[in-house]
């Protein structure tokens, strides 16, 4: 009996995992010319959020970005510098987030560290582009910032119907 409630808490995991990442990609590609570009509000990144309630979610948003970033016009560029921020950033966020314990305090850590962030998209549109660093990363980091602002309005209710935590 312990080798079956095992696997299907993992497959139910995996599952989970399974369906962020595809949220984010459909998402992302749904609203592509918002999401790429030197002016881009990627709604997707409100699931950013997921990976403050469950490590599992950690992968997924990774994934989900690793598989949207595909379908950039700079993907060369994108996939590998794209996917490597968003894990690197997520992790960051998760750590500060220890240090407090209320729920729009966590999401406002992650938003601003996701905003900041900006800086590698802003680069990758520098070098692949050919577009002014500064005035990119200004107009990225914004639309960062709105996007994880409404998103967190809606995660924030989301959370009050949707057990993230298991």
């Amino acid at each position: 009996m312990q080798t079956t409630s095992m696997s299907h808490r993992s497959i139910v995991s995996l599952t989970k995992t399974a369906i962020v990442a595809a949220i984010y990609v459909v998402m992302t590609l749904m609203l592509s010319p918002l999401s790429f570009g030197v002016v881009q509000v990627r709604f997707s990144e409100m699931l950013n959020y997921t990976a403050l309630f469950n490590r599992r979610y950690v992968w997924a948003v990774t994934l989900g970005v690793f598989l949207a970033n595909l379908a950039s016009p700079t993907a060369l560029l994108d996939v590998p510098v794209g996917t490597l921020g968003t894990l690197v950033f997520i992790v960051i966020s998760r750590w500060a987030a220890k240090f407090v314990h209320q729920k729009w305090a966590k999401f406002a850590i992650m938003g601003v560290l996701f905003a900041f962030s900006m800086f590698t998209v802003a680069g990758e549109l520098t070098i692949m582009s050919r577009v002014p660093f500064w005035a990119s990363y200004a107009t990225i980091a914004l639309g960062e910032a709105v996007s994880m602002a409404v998103g967190g309005v809606v995660m924030m209710v989301l959370t009050r119907y949707v057990d993230l935590d298991k």
